[in-house]
């Protein structure tokens, strides 16, 4: 950590120079990177290194399809001419999955015939209607395939399961000598945004007491947030990280008691928790919102003074709703929903973000200064990511490893 602390602000300036050309895709600066070096998995190594069916890999099964039931609609073949589909029953059952695994399944496709030429990626086991495997098996939502290489030549399998790790697959398996388990989360699951974001409808408070959706927020609101020592502040709204204004996904809702609260964001997003009695900032610890559970405490608002109390976490669902919002203050905090949140997701280290967003909040000063933010401040940008988060992720996924990244990014 200290060496990636010292390395990733000489990046930054190297990133922010060549950034001043434009923001779009260019040459840059230096020498090509050298292609990303793949560590084979080992027999029986699944990643992410948790269980199959929880939200950090492919998510809880949804019951069986059958032909019959309306959910098969849902399923849609495969014919990609670079997968071989073993399909022992002449039923095409293999070849039937969902829009999610047909996608990885085919980057992963051509990955193989990048790494072996002459070689195909082989599919052994798709949808199963046929009731060959056990009772939640995610095969019977055609959300799970199990592959080979076309030569089965057993030595690349290791090989193989990194290339479906690097493919998208949300779970992976080296299960057996004979093949690797691959799957998938379900199409209206927390795979479909990876980033974090809270839904438009979520409310901010403003410095003056008023509440504002999120997607309203303007070039020089003020909201309320929290600083260092736990304190509730106005500070000032810089930008959007990522905006989808047309997006419909999934949130997770984080309910708790006394005083009542719900809070929307994604499973990337980090939240503060604390101890039973914790209200200032010894009680403070960002974690990702997938890993709050019941029994968690959250910072609130409570309903009289601006303070932040302590609420019990008593649920948690999730729901659709429209609108991706990721918005960055200066205290790198915000309150939303009338509970207090980082500005950052991503990677579970709120104090690092805020220190990498530090060139946001000087760029902005500067302009402050010089009476040009609505000109020139950014905050309008196209609905995406932005260039600074996107040029930040990009560096991070050099000089951090892959596990400090939450399962989903």
């Amino acid at each position: 950590m200290v060496l990636m602390r010292v390395m990733l602000p000489a990046a930054l300036c190297l990133l922010l120079v060549s950034a001043g050309a434009g923001c779009g895709p260019g040459r840059g600066y230096g020498k090509r990177r050298h292609p990303k070096k793949l560590t084979p998995l080992a027999l029986k190594q699944f990643l992410p290194n948790v269980a199959e069916k929880t939200l950090g890999a492919s998510g809880k099964c949804e019951g069986k399809i059958s032909r019959s039931s309306d959910r098969f609609k849902n399923l849609t073949p495969n014919y990609n001419p670079d997968i071989i589909f073993k399909d022992e029953e002449n039923t095409n059952a293999d070849r039937l999955m969902t829009q999610r695994c047909k996608d990885k399944l085919n980057s992963l496709a051509i990955s193989v015939m990048n790494q072996w030429p002459g070689v195909k990626l082989r599919v052994t086991e798709g949808w199963d209607e046929d009731g060959h495997h056990s009772e939640e098996s995610l095969h019977y939502e055609g959300r799970a395939v199990d592959i080979t290489t076309s030569d089965r030549d057993k030595s690349k399998y290791g090989m193989l399961s990194r290339l479906a790790v690097e493919a998208g697959f949300d779970w992976v398996y080296y299960e057996s000598k004979a093949h690797i388990h691959c799957s998938v989360k379900a199409e209206n699951s927390m795979a479909a945004k990876s980033g974090g974001c809270f839904p438009g409808s979520s409310a901010v408070i403003l410095s003056d007491g008023r509440t504002k959706p999120l997607r309203d927020l303007q070039e020089g609101d003020q909201v309320l947030a929290a600083d260092q020592r736990g304190h509730v502040v106005p500070t000032d709204f810089l930008m959007f990280m990522d905006r989808g204004r047309q997006t419909l996904q999934q949130f997770l809702v984080l309910e708790t008691a006394a005083p009542r609260r719900r809070l929307r964001l994604t499973a990337a997003h980090l939240v503060f928790v604390t101890n039973r009695n914790g209200s200032d900032s010894s009680g403070f610890r960002a974690v990702f919102a997938s890993n709050v559970k019941p029994g968690h405490w959250l910072h609130v608002v409570d309903d009289g003074p601006r303070r932040l109390v302590p609420a019990r976490v008593t649920g948690v669902t999730v729901e659709p709703y429209e609108g991706s919002y990721a918005p960055v203050t200066s205290h790198g905090t915000i309150i939303v929903d009338r509970v207090l949140a980082s500005c950052y997701a991503v990677v579970e280290d709120h104090d690092l973000a805020h220190w990498a967003f530090t060139p946001v909040r000087l760029w902005r000063s500067v302009l402050s200064l010089v009476g040009m933010v609505k000109v020139l401040g950014g905050v309008h940008q196209a609905d995406g990511v932005h260039w600074y988060p996107g040029i930040l992720h990009h560096v991070g996924s050099w000089l951090l490893d892959s596990s400090s990244f939450h399962p989903h990014s």
